[in-house]
């Protein structure tokens, strides 16, 4: 996923480890910036929309945690990573209970921290596409109404989807011509990701091709490891 222009906050009160972790983030492409305490921290915050933050727990003034929590009364969604010293499980306890998405201690590998806000901010993203209110969708010839689970092609009649199919294919049409995650579905509408709900999907997948094949121009890719493509041909072609 594309990192450019993500807006990470930086809360460090330590100037040489701070300026040395904001250099490695923008060496990654991240837009960061950089607060040195708690007040200075939430004042920027306030002024701008950010992807991600990343606090210090340890920070005169005002904390991480309390930081955390005004933080989420202003936004509830956005990711938090903690950074500290300390390895008690209180701590850790208290920062999940603030709403921490994730942990590090210091001194941490600057190539782990890389990978967790990378994989936080796609999971934030995915999270907001899969939860779209959004019900109904033009799949080729094909009119699905997610409320009603009506699956039409063209005049004809509707076909009742059961409610798994209906899931899925709503999955599948939100991620249209794009990748839709194996892991994202099953933890979504399964509530579990192993090899007996995964191969329950794909008896799912299999029924979804039934019903599309009227459409030669709609077709459910594998990706094999990954998970799906709905394809609307002439959409991807134009």
């Amino acid at each position: 996923m594309e990192t450019e222009n993500k807006k990470i906050l930086l809360v460090e009160d330590d100037p040489n480890f701070g300026t040395v972790l904001k250099d490695y983030l923008a060496m990654n492409d991240y837009n960061v910036t950089h607060a040195k305490n708690g007040m200075e921290g939430f004042e920027k915050f306030k002024k701008d929309d950010f992807d991600l933050c990343i606090l210090d727990v340890m920070m005169p003034y005002k904390d991480g945690f309390t930081l955390a929590k005004e933080i989420r009364e202003k936004n509830a969604d956005v990711p938090i990573i903690f950074l500290t010293a300390k390895a008690m499980k209180e701590d850790v306890m208290k920062g999940y209970k603030v709403g921490a998405d994730d942990y590090l201690n210091k001194p941490f590998d600057s190539e782990v921290l890389l990978m967790k806000i990378k994989a936080i901010i796609q999971r934030k993203a995915t999270d907001s596409i899969t939860d779209s209110k959004q019900f109904e969708f033009v799949v080729g010839n094909f009119h699905l109404n997610s409320k009603l689970r009506f699956l039409t092609y063209k005049d004809e009649s509707p076909s009742k989807l059961s409610p798994k199919e209906n899931e899925l294919l709503r999955m599948l049409a939100l991620h249209k011509n794009d990748l839709m995650p194996r892991e994202l579905a099953l933890t979504k509408i399964w509530r579990d990701d192993n090899y007996f709900t995964s191969r329950s999907m794909d008896v799912y997948i299999a029924k979804l091709r039934k019903y599309l094949s009227k459409d030669d121009g709609v077709e459910i890719i594998n990706i094999h490891g990954e998970g799906f493509r709905l394809v609307v041909k002439d959409e991807v072609d134009n």
